[in-house]
C-alpha cells in the first residue's frame, strides 16, 4: 500500500516540488499518495482559536486513519510538530509519522544511482535550528546533496533560529537581519547557490536573486536536476518577474 505524502497547506504554492518529491519517493521504492490543502490541515492557520484548530487536526487524523495508510510522510515542519505534539495525542493514530528527509535519507543507496547529471555548484545550505532537534534535517539534507555529482557544500556556521523563516516574521526586524546574515555568509564562502530546506524560507529568499550573481534553489530542485528531471521553479519566476 502507498504511504501518504502529507505536504500541508502552504506547500501548495510549490507544485513542482510536490511532484518531484513524489517522483523521488517512487524512485526509491516508496509509492506515495499526496494530500494537503485545507481538507488535510494540521490546524495551524487557526491556532488562535483552539476549538477550530483542534477540530481541523482531529479531522485530518481521522482521514488518515480511515485511509488505512501505515505511514504518513510529512514535508512541513509545522505539520510534523503539530502531528506529534497535538494531533496524535488528542486523536489516537494507527499510522507512523516520518519526515520526508528521513525517508529519502534511509534509502539513499537507492537514490544515488539516479543522480547521474553533474550539478556544478558551490552550495550554502540555509539552516534553521528550531526543527533540527526533532528531525536532524540539516544533516540529512546535507548528506543527500553530497550524493549529487559536481555539487560542493560550503562550510559556514550560520544557523538561524526558529523552524523556518516564517517563525521570524513576528520578530521586529528578524527577517531582514536573517537575510543580511545569509547574504554575508554567501559572500564569505563564495557560494553561487543558496539551498533552502523548507517552503517558507524558499519564498522569503528567492527575491534575493534579483540583481545578485547567485541562485536560490530548494534541495528538491537540486536532486531533480541531478536526476535530469524538469522541475522549473514557477514561484520564483513569478516572484522575480519584472511586471
Amino acid at each position: 500500500m502507498a504511504v501518504t505524502f502529507w505536504f500541508g497547506c502552504n506547500m501548495a504554492r510549490h507544485g513542482e516540488i510536490i511532484r518531484a518529491t513524489l517522483r523521488l519517493l517512487e524512485a526509491v521504492g516508496v509509492p506515495a499518495e499526496a494530500t494537503g490543502g485545507p481538507a488535510s490541515c494540521c490546524g495551524a492557520p487557526k491556532e488562535a482559536d483552539a476549538r477550530i484548530a483542534g477540530a481541523m487536526g482531529a479531522r485530518t487524523v481521522a482521514q488518515f486513519n480511515a485511509s488505512g495508510t501505515g505511514q504518513v510522510v510529512t514535508w512541513c515542519p509545522t505539520c510534523h510538530m503539530n502531528m506529534r505534539d497535538v494531533m496524535a495525542p488528542a486523536t489516537p493514530t494507527n499510522f507512523e509519522t516520518l519526515h520526508v528527509t528521513e525517508v529519502l535519507h534511509a534509502r539513499r543507496d537507492a537514490l544515488r544511482p539516479l543522480l547521474t547529471h553533474r550539478v556544478p555548484a558551490r552550495v550554502l545550505l540555509h539552516r534553521h535550528l528550531g526543527f533540527d532537534g526533532r528531525v536532524p534535517v540539516n544533516r540529512l539534507v546535507a548528506d543527500l546533496l553530497a550524493l549529487v555529482p559536481g555539487l560542493e557544500l560550503v562550510d559556514h556556521p550560520l544557523a538561524l533560529p526558529g523552524h523556518m523563516c516564517s517563525a521570524l516574521a513576528a520578530v521586529p526586524g528578524g527577517t531582514a537581519q536573517a537575510q543580511r546574515a545569509t547574504l554575508d555568509a554567501m559572500e564569505a564562502t563564495g557560494a553561487d547557490t543558496l539551498c533552502t530546506i523548507f517552503h517558507s524560507c524558499h519564498r522569503d529568499l528567492v527575491g534575493l536573486e534579483r540583481g545578485r550573481a547567485f541562485r536560490v534553489a530548494n534541495w528538491i530542485h537540486l536532486l531533480a536536476e541531478a536526476a535530469g528531471w524538469d522541475a522549473p521553479d514557477d514561484y520564483k519566476a513569478w516572484r522575480n518577474a519584472d511586471d
